[in-house]
């Protein structure tokens, strides 16, 4: 039921903040919960608070949450980086290299702490969604430098699918760059987002990944950028990642 106060309308506190973009309502309820959620400088723990928008101060850790102009920036994230905002273990996290963004942007999907390379962040809850869900199988594609040198054999079977604890991998696009006397150096495409995947099928051929970075989504690319560096998308990039996204397919029957 929708509530007003005068001719406000007014929204609980969870609704809020997905509405400014910044997260889902599952992320805000455990946000909420976590105390890292203020208004008019009060820590608020229920989801359900009502506030209203245009004169409560909502925040955020200590940003404010509000609906404003969509942001996209890309990131080369090194190893040893963390994507969440706050690490119990104090470890370095991605918010560190991006300390004067001044809106609250968030990461499009994760890449954990081992793995370096490109990093999309924005506050567009709805891009986000279409970028990770891997209904919408966009691409993403990584550098491989593997333990031991693998045969022609091992990659066709990463091209194939590769049978884990969570079911049988889809096909991905595999490319042989080099090899050394005893590591291979492979291009690997996939469409899905499951945890720690590429790592997993290396190591369900018997050898191990030692160097992972993620160089491209869709047509995105890395490019130039340096390490630790990041720059905002260009609308051109923005829309050519969205047409990866304009069409959902339809559900088998």
């Amino acid at each position: 039921m929708k509530r007003t106060h005068g001719k406000r309308p007014l929204k609980t506190l969870e609704r809020a903040i997905s509405k400014a973009g910044i997260g889902s309502r599952t992320e805000a309820r455990r946000w909420i919960a976590e105390g890292r959620v203020r208004v008019n400088g009060r820590v608020i723990r229920t989801p359900d608070y009502w506030v209203d928008v245009e004169h409560d101060k909502v925040a955020l850790d200590g940003r404010p949450v509000r609906r404003g102009q969509n942001k996209y920036l890309l990131l080369y994230k090194p190893a040893g980086y963390v994507t969440t905002y706050r690490d119990p273990q104090k470890r370095p996290t991605v918010y560190d290299l991006i300390s004067d963004t001044k809106e609250w942007i968030f990461p499009v999907g994760r890449l954990d702490m081992d793995t370096s390379g490109l990093l999309l962040m924005t506050n567009d809850s709805q891009f986000a969604e279409r970028i990770t869900n891997p209904i919408y199988k966009v691409p993403k594609t990584y550098l491989v430098k593997t333990a031991t040198r693998l045969t022609e054999e091992q990659l066709e079977t990463l091209r194939r699918g590769v049978v884990l604890s969570d079911g049988v991998t889809k096909p991905a696009q595999v490319k042989r760059l080099r090899d050394s006397a005893s590591k291979t150096f492979f291009e690997i495409t996939i469409t899905e987002g499951r945890n720690k995947q590429i790592r997993r099928m290396v190591e369900a051929l018997g050898s191990r990944v030692i160097k992972l970075v993620r160089t491209a989504i869709g047509p995105l690319t890395i490019g130039s950028l340096q390490i630790g560096h990041y720059r905002l998308l260009t609308s051109s990039e923005v829309a050519a990642l969205q047409a990866c996204t304009s069409e959902r397919p339809t559900a088998r029957r």
